[in-house]
């Protein structure tokens, strides 16, 4: 079982929905899930599962059409396992980043603040979706007020300083942020990869991506976020 962070059920059904249906009743066997057909004319098992089951089958279509990599290696579907600090709670219509290191690899995932677990948006207000480039940067550029506490650093009017390059901001937010961490696995779409060498001549790979799903890792790790 999963303590997921993050789940972002928009991109769970737009995947879903793009599985051919023999593949689909494949993978539903294989993953234990009881599909039951929507149409007797068309068999078209696509009803009554749950957001957990269609991740389930969608993460096995994704290991078995796709090259699925680590978050150091340059793949369109990446998985990391990575001590992330999370900004973007309390603010359901927000973005969210979460960003960690591992060595010299800077992870950011950007997404939805309503698919963080417990901060379910009214029906009424609607959803917009930031699990993009366009929003990472106009996060980067301009902060939402909310988030200034966040982060060891004051933006002038609301906006962080920039070091030139969406990358070089990429790094600056994840030095700058100082939320607790919590220690996740995940599983994301890569938007980019970029390298950045810092003042002191050290060589950074700054990975952006946006994440399927985000949960607590499983292992115990001793003084994570130091």
């Amino acid at each position: 079982m999963r303590y997921y962070v993050y789940l972002s059920t928009a991109k769970v059904d737009m995947l879903y929905g793009q599985i051919p249906p023999k593949l689909l009743k494949r993978l539903a066997v294989e993953a234990k899930v009881d599909l039951k057909v929507l149409s007797l004319a068309v068999q078209s098992p696509r009803t009554e599962t749950s957001h957990y089951d269609r991740l389930d089958i969608v993460e096995s279509y994704l290991e078995r059409e796709f090259d699925v990599g680590w978050m150091t290696e340059s793949t369109a579907w990446f998985r990391g396992d990575l001590a992330l600090r999370i900004a973007g709670y309390g603010e359901v219509n927000q973005p969210t980043l979460m960003t960690g290191r591992d060595g010299d690899t800077v992870v950011a995932l950007i997404g939805s603040a309503h698919h963080l677990v417990g901060y379910e948006a009214p029906p009424e207000m609607g959803r917009i979706g930031f699990s993009g480039l366009p929003s990472l940067f106009r996060l980067l550029q301009d902060t939402p007020p909310e988030w200034e506490h966040q982060f060891n650093v004051r933006s002038l009017g609301g906006r962080m300083p920039s070091r030139g390059g969406v990358a070089q901001d990429v790094l600056h937010a994840a030095e700058a942020l100082t939320v607790p961490p919590v220690y996740c696995d995940f599983l994301a779409r890569q938007l980019m990869r970029s390298t950045v060498t810092r003042g002191d001549g050290e060589e950074l790979t700054i990975v952006v991506g946006t994440p399927l799903y985000v949960a607590m890792s499983d292992q115990v790790h001793e003084g994570e976020g130091a």
